[in-house]
């Protein structure tokens, strides 16, 4: 049966899940709305691990060998605390520019017969007339938004302030900077995406934010006090805004956010319009495309609409648990650095790399660093902490939700 699919958005979500749908029935009428102009877009690069290329050489071998092309790899994990400086090896992640996996992806959906209608603005009120609708428009998806009560929408916004810049320096390891200003700690990460550029997102608490200027400083003023405070691992770059339209590069809180339910009748769902993850576990791309897959999957095993947004619904959902708690447990590392800001430099990088753990806020951590060493070698230890952590997370997370 030929299906006509109207994907709202098109970020890496709305393409990949054209490709796929196209490649499963070279019938299906699909059609990809985004409201920008093509090659618009911004937001430097976006990372993500081996796991996710060897999921797309298992559902569209094509894409993942142009992807795998255009990324560039890093092995190693370096933070600079200061003045000081660790390193650990075997970290091994991929960056790739937003805008070379849009256009990956764009090419493959249109060889394979997609139309892909940029500048072409949907409104909520008069949604594509097609058997399926698939909202991809993104965190604040208008479709969504339209019937917020019966998705059950919920935003929870962080307390940390942040900030997407690019830099022409080319990090040869995923870099940390942590670096303590007249008003407290700021901190960057980043990440190279190709041959000539990286991704550098910074972050600090609300205090750091107001005290430093950073929320009334125009835009060359922010770059030139960051390129100050972060000059040990800049080497001399510059940083980047957006700076194209006017409007500079806004500090953002990061929003989290939830549904209860992914789809309304036809219209259904997709990445960021569905869920985020904090940027600082760095799966936000992998997650979205991980929804294509499985949307794509449920259409093909059930021949109903209803029942295979069901089944995509539960799917996800429940896949979306771990990291979902991950990226809470991260964020609230970042929001709680004092914390561990000064334990010596390898424990805390340590302790970086631990911080997903749902343990971790509830033992004092050089205490948490000696029982994770002692983890590794004990195997009573181990099973202790496995059974203790998720225990202590669903806790919390009740605690949160009757606030």
């Amino acid at each position: 049966m030929c299906v006509k699919v109207a994907c709202v958005g098109g970020g890496p979500a709305g393409l990949y899940l054209s490709v796929l749908l196209k490649r499963q029935d070279p019938s299906h009428d699909i059609t990809v709305h985004e409201r920008n102009p093509e090659g618009s877009t911004y937001g430097w690069g976006v990372t993500y691990w081996q796991g996710l290329l060897d999921l797309m050489r298992a559902h569209d071998p094509e894409s993942a060998r142009a992807v795998e092309a255009h990324s560039v790899r890093w092995r190693d994990g370096v933070a600079h605390i200061g003045d000081l400086t660790t390193r650990h090896r075997g970290d091994e992640g991929f960056g790739i520019g937003r805008h070379r996996l849009l256009e990956i992806l764009t090419d493959r959906a249109r060889a394979l017969g997609v139309r892909v209608e940029f500048e072409s603005r949907v409104t909520a009120a008069d949604p594509p007339a097609a058997d399926l609708v698939v909202a991809a428009d993104g965190v604040h998806s208008a479709l969504r938004d339209r019937h917020a009560d019966h998705f059950g929408t919920r935003l929870h916004l962080g307390r940390n302030r942040y900030l997407w810049l690019g830099t022409t320096k080319v990090f040869d390891a995923f870099t940390f900077a942590f670096v303590h200003s007249a008003h407290g700690w700021i901190w960057c990460y980043g990440y190279g995406y190709g041959a000539t550029h990286s991704t550098c997102v910074v972050e600090c608490a609300p205090q750091t934010y107001t005290g430093l200027g950073l929320d009334r400083l125009p835009e060359a003023d922010v770059l030139a006090l960051l390129e100050g405070l972060f000059a040990g691992v800049l080497d001399g770059h510059r940083l980047t805004g957006r700076g194209t339209d006017g409007a500079g590069s806004p500090w953002l809180a990061f929003r989290t956010l939830t549904n209860r339910t992914w789809y309304r009748d036809n219209l259904v769902l997709l990445g960021d319009a569905a869920h985020t993850t904090h940027y600082s576990v760095g799966a936000g791309t992998t997650l979205a495309l991980q929804d294509a897959i499985c949307l794509a999957g449920a259409l093909r095993a059930h021949p109903g609409l209803p029942q295979a947004l069901a089944a995509y619904q539960h799917e996800r959902q429940s896949a979306l648990l771990p990291a979902q708690s991950a990226a809470r447990h991260s964020a609230q590392w970042y929001e709680n650095l004092p914390r561990y800001i000064h334990l010596p430099p390898h424990r805390m990088f340590a302790l970086l790399g631990q911080r997903h753990s749902p343990l971790l806020p509830y033992v004092p951590p050089q205490l948490y660093y000696g029982l994770d060493k002692a983890a590794g070698r004990l195997t009573a230890l181990r099973r202790l902490k496995r059974w203790l952590g998720p225990r202590l997370a669903r806790t919390a997370q009740a605690r949160s939700l009757s606030r």
